[in-house]
């Protein structure tokens, strides 16, 4: 198989002359999303075939993830603004922050008590289905990335010198504060809280075992890794940073004392990566816009995509894992489909 063929065969491909910052699927599968560098968030009805353009942040795109709800999109922006967009009924402001950045969202879905986060600054703001403020969440410094664990009862954030884990529901609640110090880029939580992890500026993971707090160091990058995330099972955590797909054993006593099992390798870094969500198995998009699809179990790689359309900068399956759109910062999206062929 070339490198090219599956995109080639099962993929939809189209090119924008803006820089993807973001991408994802609404809860639904019906459409997904692609944010933009020029404020852009582009639409595409899967089953109809059909793109909408919205011009929809004035500046870039900073953020981006499903609604509460099945078909609509949450977006924040460099221009102070949360906005919601519906592909029935388009885009609205949720809220707006000023001059403040919304650098990271979140949403869960959850039925009776749906919730957005937003972060701007420091702050971690908590917003109902029908845009009220719930909670406000303060932290030490500013917020560098959000993560709501699997049950939506706990909401962690990455910031200098660590990382706060927070109780949504409970109004005094005080954060589970934990500390390390440095410049924390990102967060993942494990699916059954066993564990948190932040990527590092300093080319490194950082962890810390739950509830005691005890301290776990991953490091060795070559690279800062921009994207991690733990497989649905939480036996691996898969992160970029490296020529190959790192992925760290979260079973028998892992990750200390442990190698990372390495796939995928390539003479490029890995970008971004994205778990699966229902198998163990992990998408890495490359610095040379190489994508690739490995099965961790088998150790196999399915290329996907061939180098050649600049750095990969957004990547993400829909909720069934049938579909998988990516984005570089040359402005080339695609998506592949891996639904059975019919």
């Amino acid at each position: 198989m070339t490198p090219d063929e599956l995109l080639q065969k099962r993929g939809v491909i189209h090119e924008y002359d803006a820089h993807v910052t973001a991408a994802c699927f609404n809860r639904a599968g019906t459409h997904f999303a692609v944010a933009l560098g020029d404020g852009r968030v582009v639409l595409r009805d899967i089953a109809a075939g059909r793109w909408h353009e919205h011009a929809l942040h004035d500046g870039v795109v900073l953020a981006l993830t499903p609604d509460v709800d099945a078909a609509g999109f949450l977006t924040g922006g460099d221009d102070g603004h949360l906005r919601r967009i519906d592909p029935a009924t388009g885009p609205s402001i949720i809220a707006s922050y000023g001059m403040k950045w919304v650098d990271h969202v979140a949403t869960v879905p959850d039925r009776k008590s749906p919730l957005r986060a937003a972060a701007v600054g420091r702050n971690v703001h908590l917003i109902d289905s029908a845009g009220a403020v719930v909670r406000t969440l303060a932290h030490p410094s500013t917020v560098s990335g959000l993560a709501f664990d699997a049950k939506a009862r706990r909401i962690a954030a990455s910031h200098y010198n660590g990382a706060s884990l927070w109780f949504v529901r409970s109004e005094n609640a005080k954060p589970q504060v934990l500390e390390w110090k440095g410049s924390h880029i990102g967060v993942a939580l494990h699916p059954d809280l066993d564990a948190i992890v932040t990527a590092m500026q300093e080319n490194a993971l950082h962890g810390w075992k739950l509830p005691d707090g005890q301290h776990m160091r991953m490091s060795g990058y070559p690279s800062k890794p921009e994207s991690l995330g733990f497989t649905r099972s939480g036996k691996w955590l898969a992160s970029a940073g490296a020529e190959a797909i790192i992925l760290w054993p979260f079973f028998g006593g892992g990750p200390m004392g442990k190698a990372p099992l390495e796939l995928a390798a390539s003479a490029s870094l890995v970008k971004r990566i994205a778990c699966h969500p229902q198998n163990e198995i992990v998408a890495a998009g490359y610095a040379d816009g190489m994508v690739v699809v490995a099965d961790i179990t088998r150790e196999r790689v399915l290329p996907i995509a061939a180098a050649g359309n600049g750095p990969v900068s957004a990547l993400a399956w829909n909720s069934s894992g049938s579909h998988l759109v990516f984005g570089t910062e040359t402005g080339f999206t695609a998506v592949v489909d891996f639904s059975p062929a019919r």
